[in-house]
This record gives C-alpha cells, sequence and structure tokens, in this order.
C-alpha cells in the first residue's frame, strides 16, 4: 500500500506547491500563482467521474489487470505523460503551462479514487486504521521526494531536469500495479438495499440502470443511512482542512519571498518537516486506537488552525533557519496528526458496495472550498501582506473546530467508530 501512497502523493506537489516554487522563481506575480490553485479543484471534483471509475471497465486492461489496477494504470501513464510536457513548456507560456498542469490533476484524481478504493477494498474495518497509516506514508515519502527532491534537482540541475526525473519515478507505481493482485469483492456481503430500490423503479433500459446503480445509489445511501446527520457530516469534512489548504499555495513563494533558497526550503521545509509529519501521524494512529477517532480531529483541528499564527510571526522576522525550523516542526506535527485521523474517519463512513465513488465525494468536500478560496490568496498577499494573510487563514479553522465539537456530542456513544458504516 505504501507504492500505491507514493505513486498518488507523487504528482499532488508538481503542480502546486513544488510549481509554485518554479513560478516565483521565474518571477510571475504573486496573483498570477495564486490562480494556479485553482487546478487543484480537479481533486475536490473528482466525485463528477468516479461513477466511472467504479463501475466501468477498460477494455483489455480491465479484463487482464481487473477493474482498480486498470484505472490505477491508465491513470499513472497519463500522469507521467503531462509532467514531462510541463517540463519542456515551464513558465514561459502560463496558458499552455496551467493546461498541462490540469491534465496531470486530472489523471492524479483519477488515481486517486482508484487507489482509494484499492485500499478500502482491500483490508477489513478493524485493519483499515493500519492500511491508512501505511498509505500515508508512501504517500509522505512521495511528497518529500516531489518537494525536497525536485527542489534539490532544480537548484543543481535546473527545473526543466528535475521535472523529467519526477514523471520518470511514476514507474515505482507502474510496477507496483502490475505485481500485486486485484481485491476480492464480496458483493453478496454489500448493502445493496437502495441501489436494488433505486434500479427496480426505472423502466427505461441499461442504461439508465446502469446510471442508478454507479450515480444514483451511493449517495442515495449515504443519506439513508446518516439519516438527519448527512448533511452536517458532509458539511464537517468541507471544512476540516479549510485553513491549511487556503495558505499552502503561498507556502513555497513565501519562503523565497523571505529570502530562503531552494535548497533551504528542501532541507527545512521539506526533508525536516516530513520527520515531523511522519512523528505526528505516528501520534494520531496511537491517540485513536486509545481515543476513537473524534478526539484526536478535534486536536488536529486545533493545531493546524494555531500553526497559522505561527507563520504570520516568522512574517515579522529576518530570514533565520532556526525559526523556520520550529515553526515547520509545529505546522508539519499538526499537519500530519489530522491527516491520520480525517483519512481514518473518511475511511470509516464509506459504505465497500460504493467505495470509490463515496470516499471520493468525501474527498471531493474535503479539499473544494479551500483550493477556491485559496486561488484568491495571491491577491489577498499583494493587498494586504503576508502577516495579514496567516492571521485570516488561521481563523478559517474555527468553522473545523465546532462541528467536531458538535460530532462528538452526536456520535459520543462510539467515538472509536462512525455508527452508521454499512457492509452487510
Amino acid at each position: 500500500m505504501a507504492f500505491l501512497g507514493f505513486s498518488a502523493g507523487l504528482p499532488y506537489l508538481l503542480v502546486f506547491s513544488t510549481l509554485t516554487a518554479w513560478l516565483r522563481d521565474a518571477d510571475v506575480s504573486l496573483s498570477a500563482i495564486g490562480f494556479f490553485a485553482w487546478v487543484g479543484i480537479t481533486y475536490s471534483v473528482k466525485v463528477l467521474w468516479a461513477p466511472v471509475v467504479d463501475r466501468l471497465p477498460i477494455f483489455y486492461m480491465t479484463r487482464r489487470l481487473g477493474q482498480r489496477r486498470s484505472w490505477i494504470l491508465l491513470a499513472q501513464i497519463g500522469i507521467s505523460g503531462g509532467l514531462f510536457l510541463i517540463s519542456y513548456i515551464g513558465p514561459a507560456d502560463l496558458f499552455l503551462l496551467s493546461l498541462f498542469a490540469l491534465v496531470v490533476a486530472f489523471f492524479s484524481a483519477t488515481q486517486d479514487i482508484a487507489v482509494d478504493a484499492y485500499r478500502i477494498e482491500s483490508a477489513i474495518d478493524k485493519h483499515q486504521g493500519a492500511m491508512a497509516a501505511s498509505y500515508i506514508f508512501g504517500y509522505r515519502v512521495a511528497l518529500l521526494f516531489a518537494g525536497a527532491g525536485c527542489l534539490y534537482f532544480a537548484e543543481f540541475l535546473g527545473w526543466t531536469r528535475a521535472y523529467q526525473i519526477m514523471a520518470t519515478s511514476l514507474l515505482i507505481g507502474i510496477f507496483t500495479v502490475l505485481l500485486v493482485s486485484e481485491p476480492k469483492k464480496d458483493e453478496s456481503n454489500f448493502d445493496l438495499s437502495a441501489e436494488k430500490k433505486i434500479v427496480s423503479a426505472i423502466a427505461f433500459g441499461p442504461l439508465l440502470k446502469w446510471f442508478a446503480k454507479a450515480v444514483v445509489s451511493p449517495f442515495v445511501d449515504f443519506f439513508s443511512r446518516n439519516g438527519k446527520f448527512a448533511l452536517l457530516i458532509l458539511l464537517f469534512i468541507s471544512v476540516f482542512r479549510l485553513s491549511d489548504i487556503a495558505m499552502g499555495i503561498m507556502a513555497n513563494p513565501f519562503y523565497l519571498d523571505m529570502g530562503y533558497s531552494l535548497a533551504e526550503i528542501a532541507s527545512v521545509v521539506k526533508i525536516f518537516g516530513f520527520v515531523m509529519t511522519i512523528a505526528g501521524s505516528f501520534a494520531c494512529g496511537l491517540l485513536v486506537v486509545k481515543y476513537g477517532i473524534y478526539i484526536p480531529l478535534l486536536l488536529g483541528a486545533a493545531a493546524v488552525s494555531m500553526t497559522n499564527l505561527l507563520f504570520a510571526l516568522l512574517s515579522t522576522q529576518e530570514p533565520e533557519i532556526s525559526y523556520l525550523a520550529l515553526v515547520i516542526s509545529a505546522d508539519n506535527l499538526s499537519g500530519g496528526f489530522a491527516a491520520t485521523a480525517f483519512v481514518a474517519y473518511l475511511s470509516s463512513i464509506t459504505n465497500r458496495a460504493y467505495t470509490a465513488t463515496q470516499y471520493a465525494l468525501f474527498s471531493s468536500l474535503m479539499t473544494l472550498p479551500g483550493k477556491f478560496i485559496s486561488g484568491f490568496s495571491g491577491i489577498v498577499v499583494d493587498h494586504t501582506g503576508y502577516f495579514d494573510f496567516f492571521i485570516l487563514a488561521g481563523l478559517l479553522g474555527l468553522p473545523a473546530i465546532v462541528l467536531t465539537l458538535i460530532m462528538i456530542k452526536y456520535f459520543s456513544t462510539d467515538q472509536k467508530t462512525e455508527p452508521n458504516r454499512s457492509t452487510s
């Protein structure tokens, strides 16, 4: 699972924060860089084609590899090709660069859908925490490679060669897909009651029946299982990561504008930060076992919000590695902690009968508001400065804290798992 996590995590930074470093290094304006955040909206709307990934076979590839592996492989090929195109275009043509970044983001989001489904279907409920930890570890290693690794390569080899190396690294995921086995799905144990009711009411042919099974049923199932709490859960998911996503697009431009070099950013922000993220993930794993999901969710939401205030203080200081390391320690500890708790929570409320579609819905809601807001982050920084920007980003974390407290109130009888998950 770690290798698939690596494959899933690799392209994300290459169309997000690493790309913004390349753009700022080429003297592209902050306002223009901010709008590149909207490329990331592709990840947030992947729920729109998740039913296709969930149910539609890819001819020969699906017959040979199975539903999940065939889609993962197709996506990996698309990602690698898109990264090669980005390496040749660069900031010289922002329109073409944004177009190819969008291509990479689309295939990356498609891979996420298939990998999430593969992960959830490959283990029983009590092993989901371990699967999530393995996935997050591989994902974080990829972020380290696409972050620190790419910055080091750019410092010494140039940005074009750096992105070509990243594109070639997708071979790790491709070989993994060819070597692992397809998860077995025992559909006799799935809760398909919502699907059966919908399909039985449709008499307009196979196409509409397929649409009902693949698209309508997963949403009907979620609302029928969660009842009056469904909208509360969706709102909670949509705001949990609002704070850190909104500020993320400006992180690398901020470090460069403060006077830190690409190598310093790679060493402190990416490598040292990676260690702190792993520490946060393991700490969360221990707390989830002891206290359940909701208490770690609350701690993670509060910590992520407060670390934005540290960035505000950092913006008032002269560039000093020790100050940067201190802020990165707090930020990545809280980020790893919150991410692990949230992945475990999303996995716990997913019905295995509609794995890809429902998980894509949850992960889309998790990122869409933040991605939209972050598109304006460059304009905010240009008009107010970094200090006020980070204060505003911290305030965006307050809704997540409030909603987590509400979730604890309603689900306090069983905090280790979401009570309305259904597999049989």
